[in-house]
C-alpha cells in the first residue's frame, strides 16, 4: 500500500502542475487572438475618411487602366504608312492619301490628314495647322490627368486630416474618463487614427506613380507626332518625281 501510495503521489502532482499550466496559457493565447485585425477591420475602424479615400482610389485605378489601353492603341504605328502617303502625294492622288488617313484612325494620321487639306498654302500655314490639331490629340490622351494629380497630392492631407481627428477623440476620451482612464483607451484611438493615414499614404502613392507612369507614355506619343510632322513638312518640299 505505501509502494502505490509513493507512486500515485508525484504523479497527481504532475498532473496538477499540467493543468495550472494549460489554465494560465488559455487567457494569453485568447489575449493573442483577440489582438489579431484584419485588413477590413482595420479599415473600419478609420472612420467616415475612409469613404472619401476609397473614392479616390477606385477613380485612380479606373484612369490608369483605361488611359493606359487608349494610349498604348495611340502609340501602335504602321511602318507603311509614311511611305504610302509620299507616294500618293508624288502621284497627285490627294484623295486616296486623305482616305488612308481617315482608314488608319490614329493620332498621327489625323496630323497628316490636316496637313494634306492645307497643300497648296504657304508651309508656315501647314505646320500652323498640323500642330494645333497635335495639341488637341495630346490633350485628348491626357484625360483625367488632372484627377490623378490631384488624388496624389490630397488623399495623404484626407489621411493626415483623418490622424488629427481621431487624435482628438482619443485625447477626449481619455480625458473624459477621468481617473479611471487607462493608456489602453490612449493607445486604441491612436493606432485607429493611424490607419487613415496608411490609407491616405497608399491610395495618394499608387496615383503618383500612376501619374508618372501615364505622362511617360504621353512624351512618347508626342515624340512619335514630332517625328511624323517633321517627315511630312520634308516630303512636302521634296520635288516631285
Amino acid at each position: 500500500m505505501n509502494i502505490l501510495t509513493s507512486i500515485m503521489l508525484p504523479a497527481g502532482k504532475a498532473l496538477e502542475q499540467a493543468a495550472d499550466t494549460l489554465t494560465n496559457s488559455a487567457p494569453l493565447d485568447t489575449a493573442l487572438t483577440e489582438q489579431e485585425l484584419s485588413m477590413w477591420e482595420l479599415c473600419l475602424k478609420g472612420g467616415i475618411i475612409m469613404i472619401p479615400l476609397f473614392i479616390l482610389s477606385v477613380i485612380s485605378i479606373y484612369i490608369l487602366v483605361e488611359r493606359f489601353f487608349a494610349i498604348r492603341k495611340a502609340a501602335k504605328e504602321d511602318g507603311t504608312f509614311m511611305k504610302r502617303i509620299k507616294d500618293y502625294i508624288h502621284d497627285g492622288e490627294i484623295e486616296s492619301a486623305m482616305n488612308l488617313c481617315k482608314k488608319t484612325d490614329t493620332p498621327y494620321s489625323r496630323l497628316i490628314l490636316k496637313g494634306i487639306t492645307r497643300i497648296g498654302r504657304p508651309m508656315n500655314d501647314v505646320l500652323v495647322a498640323i500642330e494645333n490639331v497635335g495639341n488637341l490629340e495630346i490633350a485628348e490622351l491626357e484625360k483625367g490627368f488632372t484627377w490623378l494629380a490631384t488624388t496624389a497630392a490630397g488623399a495623404p492631407m484626407i489621411g493626415f486630416l483623418g490622424t488629427v481627428t481621431g487624435m482628438v477623440q482619443a485625447f477626449f476620451a481619455m480625458a473624459s474618463a477621468g481617473s479611471n482612464a487607462d493608456v489602453t483607451v490612449l493607445a486604441n484611438g491612436i493606432y485607429e487614427a493611424l490607419v487613415t493615414t496608411v490609407a491616405g499614404l497608399f491610395v495618394g502613392i499608387i496615383a503618383l506613380f500612376a501619374y508618372n507612369y501615364l505622362v511617360a507614355m504621353v512624351n512618347k506619343v508626342m515624340k512619335q507626332l514630332e517625328a511624323k510632322t517633321m517627315e511630312f513638312m520634308d516630303l512636302l518640299n521634296e520635288p516631285a518625281k
